[in-house]
């Protein structure tokens, strides 16, 4: 073959398509050498091959807030003793018919304020007014007959000074006189008992309060001691609850106490007043009553309500925020940080406190040692984590959930 004569430039020209070529496929396989860069030894380019095959990542600690972190403290914790029961009106009183007979007027309704004495009603009583005004005449008699013997006794005693009746007859008269004085003093109690019947015949308030019941109605046949009406004193109210024999021993009478009152946003201030001396007959339960000052009566007898006394703790017990207790199978247990390492610990608890949100830690802490203060999902026992200031710079960390592990 004939070489043109230009076939220096042609060659040339090769040579730079060639070098492109080469740098195209460099690019294409994403590999380009670096300016300065040392080749890689075949013991390195094997390690990274069996990374790479492996696909294993080095292990990442977790990172925790310092807020997310607390040690076990000292703290006093008081107990709550709960109770419950609806709220009873102590001072009730049932109006009754004293005497038999018809109900004529009952002048109050269900909810009528009454003042103690007040007329509220009158029974029918025709039988007690005959026998009445039959009483008040032999009263009379019996006051008549008295005045002829007190005469006929003075005028024997004259004669008998003068010695124109025998002793005999004297004292004859004084025992007539006397008997005269028995007749009236029998008939006045005779008519006073009837007037008491008479009296009976109206139904008076017995206490001031409000009629909670009407138990009859005008016009309906009464018996002796049949109910009438009930009326209550709102003034002041009580609870009758009952507490465990094993928490009976730390109240006493006089101890200020929290109602919670069905139907009212704020509780009410009430205080122990009672303490049965006995369990109830087949329970291990103690009655328990609480009075409440009720002076604007915005509280009524039946409401249901919950009593709470407060009882100071006497002593400094260990204890941890209850968000930190989690709990697997029925044992309870705490995230620790122990020496860069996550620790699941079991621990025994004991006293609570609502109010604080702290539980006491019988075993299985330390006031040293650093607990997870909120329960965390996937936490891993012997992974690494640490604690930090701030969480801006953090690789990972773990995502505060509501349920325990």
């Amino acid at each position: 073959m004939k070489i043109n004569k230009r076939s220096p430039w042609l060659w040339a020209a090769l040579a730079t398509a060639a070098v492109v070529a080469a740098g195209g496929a460099g690019l294409a396989t994403g590999w380009l050498p670096t300016p300065g860069a040392k080749p890689a030894g075949a013991g390195q380019v094997a390690k990274g091959a069996k990374d790479a095959k492996d696909g294993e990542k080095p292990a990442v600690a977790l990172e925790f807030l310092s807020t997310e972190v607390v040690q076990p403290s000292l703290a006093s914790l008081a107990t709550t003793v709960a109770f419950s029961g609806p709220l009873v009106a102590p001072q009730t009183a049932i109006v009754r018919a004293r005497t038999g007979g018809t109900l004529l007027v009952l002048s109050v309704a269900e909810g009528s304020r009454v003042q103690a004495g007040q007329p509220l009603g009158r029974i029918e009583q025709a039988e007690i007014g005959s026998r009445m005004a039959e009483r008040s005449a032999l009263t009379e008699s019996a006051r008549a007959t008295l005045a002829q013997a007190e005469r006929t006794h003075a005028n024997n005693e004259r004669l008998a000074q003068q010695q124109f009746i025998s002793a005999t007859a004297l004292e004859t008269s004084r025992l007539a006189l006397d008997g005269a004085r028995a007749q009236v003093a029998a008939a006045q109690a005779a008519l006073d008992t009837t007037r008491v019947g008479l009296r009976d015949g109206t139904l008076l308030a017995p206490i001031a309060g409000i009629v909670a019941k009407r138990h009859a109605l005008p016009g309906e046949k009464l018996s002796p001691e049949q109910q009438v009406l009930t009326i209550v004193d709102l003034a002041q109210l009580e609870l009758a609850g009952t507490v465990g024999t094993h928490e009976v021993g730390r109240l006493r009478p006089g101890l200020p106490v929290q109602v919670q009152v069905e139907g009212v946003d704020q509780p009410v201030a009430g205080r122990i007043a009672r303490i049965a001396p006995a369990a109830e007959p087949g329970t291990r339960a103690i009655g328990v009553t609480i009075t409440l000052d009720n002076p604007k009566e915005t509280l009524r007898a039946g409401q249901y309500a919950m009593a709470k006394a407060v009882l100071a703790d006497e002593q400094q017990r260990l204890t941890l925020p209850e968000t930190a207790i989690g709990s697997t199978s029925g044992q309870d247990h705490v995230w620790l940080i122990d020496n860069g390492q996550l620790v699941r610990r079991a621990v025994t608890l004991g006293r609570r406190d609502a109010a604080s949100g702290r539980v006491e830690v019988l075993q299985g802490v330390t006031p040293a040692q650093q607990v997870l203060a909120a329960r965390f999902d996937n936490l891993r026992e012997g992974a690494k984590a640490l604690v930090v200031a701030s969480k801006a710079a953090a690789v990972a960390s773990a995502s505060a959930s509501t349920p325990a592990n």
